[in-house]
């Protein structure tokens, strides 16, 4: 296990509107705020774009995910965090409980997915931790590097 100390800085309570692109507009926003380091909760409502649901293969080097579509409006509660990529730039992981008509479904949001009338997200600033993301040759992720 690797971590990093950090402690809570602005909060901000937002407002996603209908069609806004997940995670980009949270992504973009972060951005603007210059926000590097950030948590993020999310509810509402999402529609379209694909959800990655687990690799075909667990132990299988890099993994190949398996990609479920949204169709439909669905229910959404999910939480993410916020680091710098290899460029500096926000990049929100984010993963989320998705429900329609009686069934859930769990997985990290891919973009393409889109607000559906509205979402309400809070984004926790987190101030001094030092972590980002950086590629991993053998699973092919971008993953948190705690320093």
């Amino acid at each position: 296990m690797k971590a990093s100390q950090g402690s809570i800085g602005r909060v901000f309570i937002i407002r996603l509107e209908d069609g806004d692109k997940v995670p980009s507009c949270l992504e973009d926003f972060a951005l603007t705020q210059h926000i590097s380091h950030a948590q993020v909760v999310l509810i509402g409502g999402i529609e379209g774009g694909q959800v990655v649901v687990g690799p075909r293969q667990s132990r299988e080097y890099p993994p190949e995910p398996v990609l479920i579509p949204l169709d439909g409006a669905h229910e959404v509660a999910g939480v993410g965090i916020i680091t710098p990529d290899e460029s500096g730039n926000p990049k929100l992981h984010i993963h989320a409980a998705l429900g329609r008509m009686g069934k859930t479904t769990t997985g990290c949001l891919r973009p393409g997915v889109s607000t559906w009338i509205v979402g309400e997200a809070v984004m926790y600033e987190i101030l001094g931790a030092k972590a980002a993301r950086r590629f991993d040759e053998k699973t092919q992720f971008n993953l948190l590097q705690p320093e």
